[in-house]
């Protein structure tokens, strides 16, 4: 599990929020504001120079290990951050468009899809967002950890509450509520499984039954021009859901997403690039064709922040294609992990890594992973690792840099055993057996 976080985020940028953001669970919804149709983003951090910005990244402030912690390299943060302060905010991740490439159509599914032809009726977006709406949820991750909450949204898969949204809409959670807009109602949600690879994770509402679910659609079946529909919780507004509208302008995208400040990156490929000018917040979404049904799921923009929001530059989004989502669904569904598929709770290391070991005198090491921090009381703690040492072996894996732990990681459960070697700050190794616990989600 990572710890995607920035250390170094104003506050500024975040809305404080000392109380929870909704009633409890099964409590009817307060309502919320007003919707943004199609307005620019509003990512909590800058954007990268002549790259996307993004929808959906890390809440505020309160990493305990301070700067250098990267997002795709933790275990699990060092401990948990000032509970009397909860900062509130959208998540944002840094994108760059790095290629273009031929059209990944996904693979088959358990999950329905509404068939498309000649006689569907082509809809208004005013008769698309109302048959879409009532399928769509608001998602807040605690990230307990942080002290911070974070917003994003999902699509309702089944009527019993299985859910499917972003991986990274729910990094780092330690808790999860889920505003269904179809009855108003609030439910705890866990994670039933996730692929960090993709993007893509499945949660369960507990206690849900009777449920509106999306329409699917087949992304396949997307072409260059067509027209879309974007809905989504765009600012974390947790009432009635964002609009935003535009045209497919690319197939097959591949971009770089990353952490503002940590450098850390991950590649997605095969998504669908549009002119909605969908915003932070909207991560998870559905992105929905002339018919009404979902053919992504939203998952960065191009738009930055602060005076380049005012600019004319057109929005360049980006969706995880709806095939590939279903079929990494469909294998959580039918509790099938892999390499890239994690089923169930996210084991916990209980450290925090950052982004370049260093070695003597502060240069470079040439292998391993440092660690920035360890949590109070987690399973590193308890077999005497501490800040400065480095990680060179995890599970009988040799570790050559930081993002190797959270890939070893992710291939264990909370309850399983995994041996470490480490060097302490003296060049004395060491190695113990620990036991795994149960980490933030991720």
């Amino acid at each position: 599990m990572r710890m995607d976080q920035d250390p170094a985020a104003s506050a500024s940028s975040a809305q404080a929020q000392t109380d929870s953001p909704w009633p409890g669970p099964g409590d009817p919804a307060a309502p919320g504001g007003p919707a943004h149709p199609g307005g620019p983003a509003h990512p909590g951090g800058p954007a990268h120079p002549g790259g996307p910005a993004a929808l959906g990244g890390p809440a505020a402030p309160g990493s305990p290990a301070g700067p250098g912690v990267p997002a795709g390299a933790i275990s699990g943060p060092a401990g948990p951050g000032d509970p009397g302060t909860q900062v509130r905010r959208h998540r944002v991740r840094l994108l760059a468009i790095t290629a273009a490439a031929a059209l990944v159509a996904g693979a088959g599914s358990a999950w329905a899809v509404t068939a498309s032809g000649a006689a569907d009726p082509v809809l208004t977006t005013a008769q698309i967002v109302a048959r879409t709406d009532p399928a769509v949820v608001d998602v807040v991750s605690t990230l307990g950890y942080q002290s911070a909450t974070a917003s994003g949204t999902g699509i309702v898969l089944t009527s019993s509450g299985e859910v499917l949204t972003n991986n990274h809409v729910i990094n780092g959670a330690t808790a999860i509520r889920v505003r269904d807009v179809g009855n108003g109602r609030v439910y705890t949600a866990t994670v039933a499984g996730y692929d960090v690879g993709h993007d893509i994770a499945v949660l369960r509402l507990k206690g849900a039954s009777g449920l509106a679910t999306a329409a699917l659609g087949d992304s396949s079946q997307v072409r260059i021009g067509q027209r879309v529909v974007a809905v989504g919780n765009a600012g974390g507004q947790d009432g009635t859901p964002s609009v935003a509208t535009g045209r497919v302008t690319g197939l097959g995208q591949s971009i770089t997403a990353s952490e503002e400040l940590s450098g850390t990156s991950e590649q997605l490929t095969g998504l669908i690039r549009t002119s909605a000018g969908i915003q932070a917040g909207d991560s998870g979404g559905p992105l929905l064709n002339a018919r009404g049904q979902v053919i992504g799921l939203n998952t960065a923009a191009s738009a930055g922040s602060g005076d380049q929001l005012r600019s004319s530059t057109q929005t360049q989004a980006f969706t995880v294609p709806i095939n590939e989502a279903k079929s990494i669904a469909s294998q959580v569904e039918a509790r099938q992990s892999s390499a890239a598929v994690h089923i169930g709770p996210t084991a916990f290391l209980g450290v925090a890594i950052t982004s370049s070991p260093a070695g003597p005198f502060g240069q470079p090491a040439s292998t391993g992973a440092q660690i920035a921090g360890v949590g109070q009381g987690s399973a590193a703690a308890r077999a005497g690792l501490t800040a400065g040492d480095v990680i060179t072996s995890l599970g009988g894996h040799g570790i050559t840099s930081s993002p190797q732990v959270r890939s070893v990681l992710n291939g264990y459960h909370p309850g399983d055993k995994i041996s470490i070697t480490w060097t302490d700050q003296a060049a004395r190794s060491h190695r113990a057996t620990v036991v795994l616990t149960t980490g933030p989600a991720g």
